[in-house]
């Protein structure tokens, strides 16, 4: 047969054979063999298919006439060459080849080359593979790799770098000629080279997606040794060669200086807020004979401020106030309503007003302002009688440890948070044990979004239980207990407040007598105190107590009916005196004119008593005053008044 230069081409080949045929038309790609000189001897379907050539115009022609004219002059030689070397050559060997189909057009091509000894010599195996899908998408996938707004710097598994874009160039500093073929980290501060490495290996053994941003402090290194922070987001690429890893690094320079920025501005305006919350909340003075202890911690997330508050008041005659609250919602307004509740709760409460009826005016307050619901509960202790009289207005439940260890919650009806409206609030009295604690929080301490509230409480009662079982000491029991309950101090997301408070035992000195509603009775009252004082050796304070006291009963048995009550208390530094009656009306003070009789008693309280004030209750009312003990800090001398009736005794 003809040849390209001329030859008679054979008839046949000795490899030519009916099985040698059978395995080339299977062959996936286009199969060309040609001898020493170029000229083909054989093909496949396939490669009339890729070519566009009958296998009658191509058997016997020179190789050359599939290579497009630009490479023919140079083909020769690379033919030549091969057959000097008859080495294998697989697809891929990163060699930019191209095809020439028949009509004229180009097409990318990737050529695998194998010798074939035969005994009419040397013949070379060229698979054919048309490449053009595949090189299509590497350009598009080059022109996104460019076109992408972060530094793409792509390696394989042993880290060395196949591929960057412009940014890459522009980021770091380098040219893309000296990253090319180099190990990444040239990219990385020589800090992290020691332990780069064994990261790098460790994601390609467990290849997944990981995005920016992901909780890492990273930092690039620029060729002018200045490091700098990035973000860098992984993700595997699978190719035929192998798993490659795809690296889009973003500089975050600015965004962390903003941030450090922000996070001043945030920790200034915190301090500012906390302030501001301390400041409205108060630091409750502690009330004398009761031992307390407690702990606020505003919320670790967030702005740190809220509505939690608590209050300790002194009522008078022994008797103390104990509130805590909790406005719903975070953030200055809550802080702001907790403000206002705080101080509102501290002065109805020094007038002596009962539970109930602490709650009610509250309740008014809070239904004025929009959209604001307030938890609270309010505890009147009377030392001398033991005795707790509750109101809680949807607070949790005041639990209490009694001299024995055990733990239970107060049995007090609870009504609806203050700002419902139009509910009653019903106070409880309770009896409790001297030396008893009671302890008082809020749901900051309790609540957690993963466990139920009232399991929850029941392991503070735990934790509480334990605490004063180790310890007498109640600020030492207050740190067990957050201990407890809150593992990590920095992870609350709610105010926290803890309230303990021991009942001071009934004092021994405390003395009452129960007197008819009946002008007799101020002088019997008068005869009682007297006695009293002479026993208690607190003479100097006779007849200043005695007129005080005298203006007191002659109020009551004028105003109000039996039965009447004249209840004496000394501690260590005062006398208390109270007079206790029917009637709910307060005593109103008033101008007396010159030749009235009466009028005077709440001036000479205002004169003569350190303290007095007045208490309502179910059954009536108190009036108590207050003198110092001579020798007690705020003694100012004896009095020498005489008694308001002039009676004789």
């Amino acid at each position: 047969m003809e040849s390209g230069m001329g030859q008679t081409r054979p008839n046949m080949i000795p490899v030519a054979e009916e099985p040698f045929r059978a395995l080339l038309e299977a062959a996936p790609d286009a199969m060309v063999i040609v001898d020493d000189s170029g000229v083909i001897r054989l093909v496949n379907a396939q490669t009339e298919a890729l070519f566009g050539h009958s296998r009658n115009e191509l058997l016997g022609r020179p190789i050359e006439m599939l290579v497009p004219e630009r490479f023919r002059a140079q083909h020769p030689g690379h033919r030549l060459g091969y057959s000097t070397n008859q080495q294998v050559r697989p697809m891929g060997a990163n060699l930019d080849l191209y095809g020439l189909r028949r009509d004229g057009a180009e097409f990318p091509v990737e050529i695998s080359l194998s010798p074939l000894q035969t005994p009419d010599g040397l013949l070379i195996s060229a698979a054919v593979r048309d490449v053009s899908e595949r090189k299509a998408a590497e350009a598009r996938f080059r022109a996104l790799l460019e076109a992408a707004p972060d530094a793409i710097v792509i390696v394989d598994d042993t880290g060395t770098i196949q591929l960057v874009n412009a940014q890459t160039e522009a980021l770091f500093g380098y040219r893309r000629e000296e990253l090319l073929g180099q190990q990444v980290e040239i990219l990385v501060p020589q800090r992290f080279h020691h332990h780069h490495p064994a990261h790098r290996h460790g994601y390609v053994d467990n290849r997944r997606v990981r995005p920016m941003g992901a909780g890492l402090e990273l930092y690039g290194l620029r060729r002018d040794g200045v490091e700098f922070p990035v973000e860098i987001s992984l993700s595997p690429l699978e190719t035929p060669d192998g798993t490659l890893v795809s690296a889009a690094i973003r500089d975050v320079t600015e965004r962390k200086k903003a941030e450090a920025q922000l996070a001043e501005l945030y920790e200034q305006q915190r301090h500012v807020a906390l302030t501001l919350q301390r400041s409205l909340m108060g630091s409750p003075a502690p009330l004398p004979g009761m031992d307390t202890s407690s702990r606020y911690f505003p919320a670790g997330q967030g702005p740190g401020v809220g509505g939690d508050w608590f209050d300790l008041i002194a009522l008078g005659g022994g008797r103390m106030g104990v509130l805590i609250g909790d406005v719903m919602g975070r953030g200055l307004e809550a802080a702001a309503v907790m403000g206002q509740l705080r101080s509102a709760s501290h002065a109805l409460a020094k007038t002596g007003m009962p539970p109930w009826q602490l709650m009610r005016a509250l309740d008014a307050v809070v239904s004025e302002l929009p959209d604001q619901l307030v938890t609270c509960c309010y505890l009147v202790l009377d030392p001398d009688e033991s005795a707790l009289t509750v109101c809680s207005a949807g607070h949790l439940p005041v639990l209490v440890v009694d001299p024995t260890g055990q733990v239970r919650r107060l049995p007090v009806d609870v009504s609806v948070p203050l700002g419902v409206g139009d509910v009653p609030h019903q106070e409880t009295r309770i009896t409790v044990s001297p030396a008893s604690v009671l302890a008082l929080y809020t749901d900051g301490l309790v609540e957690t979004p993963t466990s139920d509230i009232e399991l929850q409480i029941d392991a503070l009662a735990i934790a509480l239980e334990k605490a004063i079982a180790d310890t007498i000491c109640l600020e030492r029991a207050a740190d067990s207990v957050l201990t407890a309950l809150l593992p990590d101090p920095q992870d609350y997301s709610d105010d926290v407040t803890l309230l303990l408070a021991r009942i001071p035992p009934a004092p021994v000195t405390a003395v009452s007598a129960l007197l008819p509603a009946q002008p007799i009775s101020v002088r019997e009252g008068r005869q009682f105190l007297r006695r009293t004082l002479q026993d208690w050796h607190c003479e100097p304070l006779t007849d200043t107590a005695c007129l005080l006291a005298s203006e007191l009963l002659s109020n009551s048995v004028r105003h109000a009916c039996d039965p009447l009550r004249l209840r004496l208390r000394r501690t260590r530094d005062e006398l208390h005196i109270e007079v206790c009656d029917g009637s709910p009306v307060l005593p109103r003070a008033r101008t007396a004119g010159p030749d009235e009789e009466s009028g005077r008693g709440l001036a000479l309280l205002d004169q003569l008593a350190s303290t007095w004030g007045t208490l309502l209750a179910e059954e009536g009312k108190t009036v108590w005053f207050s003198l110092p003990l001579p020798g007690s800090p705020h003694h100012q001398g004896e009095s020498t008044s005489a008694d308001a009736s002039g009676a004789p005794e």
